[in-house]
């Protein structure tokens, strides 16, 4: 390419020289050593932009298929667990039924400092828009193989979750986004937890949520993907979901500190409602970044932490009673109200009846 642009400025020069003498040959070639200088240093330039100098697929972390790297051998770099089972197609955490729990993990801990994880996964069923659920979770925490509530792994979990929930808890009116505007489910957010944090599963996750945004990733003719990029203390996370091929950011944190040597995972759980949970793929990649020497020289955290914290917290109303709550505590209100006064009636009656036998 930058051949032909020279071949074509050359020509250029030449008719310049034909029609003006004083564009001779020593200054043509001039001009055109110029014009190679200004294509390597924009390549340069180009390249400079980019955060990331390279990216190499780490396979001892990631899952794909064929997974013969799954499974209960001593040789398994990853671990079944519950309902998940292995497909020639994906990892199904849980099937379209209630009360399943199911997660694959990681026995290798993590110990990069800069990496990033695309995730392929399918979310699907019978069930129809909000009688569905739950959704499935993303892991990389310090303990591992843990059944619990939270789409199947325990609560107070130390690391970070990502959240793909599917069906919404809370009222709708009460649940609203760090902008204030209502949440609309599938909704994806992320949790850092410390060992003390508990996920709110009634209000949908909503007072622990550091970002998050909205993904029609359930039931979805497209393939969907949730990518989760962390290097230099800045975590961010991207989504594609509508078939574009190109990535939308979800949520962007700075000065989030994570520790080396957790464990990947995924998982999910199903409960009244149900679905299909499936993971693809996962692939870890590690970034190779330029650092400072300050920044080599920090210190490592051993519990994860938001530098800022208070910047996610937010007032979350209590829920206040539903149109069927309201009509049954009115209903019961009117009914208690009725035996009441029918039993002041009563007494009222044989009172004056009593009182009227005294004067006979």
């Amino acid at each position: 390419m930058v051949v032909a642009v020279i071949k074509s400025h050359r020509t250029r020069f030449r008719s310049l020289c034909v029609l003006y003498p004083m564009f001779n040959l020593k200054t043509s070639r001039q001009l055109i050593c110029l014009l190679v200088t200004v294509c390597v240093l924009t390549s340069q330039s180009l390249a400079e932009d980019t955060d990331f100098m390279e990216e190499f697929l780490k396979r001892e972390y990631s899952l794909a298929k064929p997974y013969r790297g799954l499974g209960f051998s001593s040789s398994s770099q990853w671990d079944l667990m519950g309902t998940a089972m292995v497909t020639p197609d994906q990892v199904r955490l849980t099937p379209d039924l209630q009360s399943r729990q199911g997660a694959v993990w990681s026995r290798i801990p993590l110990v990069l400092r800069d990496w990033e994880l695309k995730v392929h996964f399918k979310i699907h069923g019978q069930g129809k828009k909000n009688l569905n659920g739950d959704g499935l979770a993303i892991w990389l925490t310090r303990d591992r193989m843990l059944n619990g509530p939270v789409f199947g792994n325990m609560n107070q979990f130390t690391g970070l979750g990502i959240f793909v929930d599917t069906y919404p808890n809370a009222d709708k009116t009460h649940d609203k986004t760090q902008a204030g505007t209502q949440r609309t489910f599938p909704y994806i957010s992320m949790m850092l937890g410390n060992g003390t944090l508990s996920y709110d599963h009634d209000r949908d996750g909503r007072p622990t949520e550091i970002g998050g945004c909205t993904a029609l990733a359930r039931n979805s003719v497209h393939d969907t993907f949730l990518l989760v990029r962390y290097s230099k203390n800045r975590l961010t996370l991207l989504v594609d979901v509508d078939g574009k091929q190109e990535w939308r950011e979800c949520a962007d944190v700075t000065g989030l500190r994570l520790p080396t040597g957790y464990f990947l995972g995924a998982s999910s759980a199903t409960g009244d409602l149900s679905d299909n949970h499936d993971i693809i793929s996962m692939k870890l990649y590690q970034l190779t970044v330029e650092r400072t020497p300050e920044e080599e020289e920090e210190e490592e955290v051993t519990i994860p932490r938001v530098d800022n914290m208070e910047q996610f917290q937010v007032e979350v109303e209590e829920e206040g009673m539903s149109g069927i709550q309201f009509f049954f505590t009115l209903l019961f209100s009117i009914l208690g109200l009725g035996v009441l006064g029918v039993v002041g009636l009563m007494v009222y009656g044989r009172w004056k009846e009593n009182k009227r036998k005294r004067f006979y």
